[in-house]
């Protein structure tokens, strides 16, 4: 009894001195979303951290607004998140911008929340047109331009082309409206499908429609071989996956700006894709996928 008193106190006069306890020192929580490729950067992110030796504490399935509170309050020290969906949900703003202005705007917006968007990733999860690879190069489509083309001719009479959009960018202002605008691209109400979301992939597959709106790292584009159409006006905002840290977590841990960064650098959308789609498609356990992919960049030893 008296020596775990002693211990107690010693725990508490250190923390009141703010001296580092070694089985503390290196803990930090760690958020993420509740879909598959959130599920894996979590995975990946801890796998390697937990090899440099930092203790981490994985928080899933959070809802995008929950998940940014709970940073915001410091409950989160570090997450995945999007440029589109900091700059479009969590503070409003609705401007176009490309990669790079897009980061920077974001970066800016959050430090004085304590929040550091460290290096984006080339993963862009954003929003694009797709149809079945072979019917695209039949059809000399690779672009939303070549898109517009190929549809505007038979617009009305030939219901040949079809498109899918979940209702949610059917019906919303900043969606297909003024994609149509953008592009030119004519379409009368039967060429227009809408569906769930989830089920634009398999009606692409299927030959329900001959193209629909699909997220550029979904795992079904390389399980359903499916084209991403080129996104050539850049009407889609950037979503460039990046490490968001707490300030007060990199100022803690000198090292992990420098570690976070170079996962980072390793992630495309062909990376992610083919990872989601092993999870997706081939059902493969998260964490088996996340250990393969650090395994084969050397971030990870073997038997980890």
């Amino acid at each position: 009894m008296f020596k775990a008193g002693v211990r107690r106190w010693l725990t508490l006069a250190a923390l009141a001195l703010g001296l580092a306890i070694p089985a503390q020192a290196a803990t930090l929580t760690l958020g993420s979303k509740n879909f598959t490729e959130q599920h894996l950067l979590s995975e990946l992110t801890a796998q390697y951290l937990r090899g440099k030796g930092y203790q981490i504490v994985q928080k899933q399935d959070l809802a995008s607004v929950i998940l940014r509170k709970a940073q915001e309050s410091g409950q989160i020290d570090l997450a995945w998140d999007y440029t589109g969906t900091g700059l479009i949900v969590h503070h409003g703003i609705q401007r176009k911008m490309d990669n790079e202005e897009a980061y920077a705007e974001i970066k800016r917006l959050d430090e004085p929340l304590g929040l550091v968007w460290l290096n984006p990733s080339a993963l862009n999860n954003t929003y694009a047109l797709a149809m079945k690879r072979s019917r695209a190069e039949a059809e000399g489509v690779r672009t939303l331009s070549d898109l517009a083309r190929a549809v505007n001719p038979r617009n009305g009479g030939d219901k040949r082309w079809q498109l899918g959009f979940d209702m949610e960018f059917a019906g919303r202002p900043d969606g297909l409206k003024p994609l149509q605008k953008l592009y030119g691209m004519a379409l009368s109400r039967p060429q227009i499908r809408q569906m769930d979301s989830g089920l634009v992939f398999n009606a692409i597959r299927d030959g329900f429609v001959d193209a629909g709106l699909v997220y550029t790292t979904d795992g079904r584009i390389q399980g359903f071989e499916l084209l991403v159409l080129a996104d050539d006006l850049n009407f889609f905002p950037a979503y460039a996956a990046t490490p968001v840290v707490r300030k007060e977590a990199l100022e803690r841990h000198p090292g992990l700006a420098d570690d976070l960064n170079r996962l980072s650098a390793l992630l495309d959308n062909d990376t992610i894709s083919t990872m989601n789609a092993e999870v997706d498609i081939r059902h493969r356990p998260v964490t088996e996928v996340a250990a393969e992919f650090l395994l084969s960049r050397g971030l990870l030893k073997g038997g980890d």
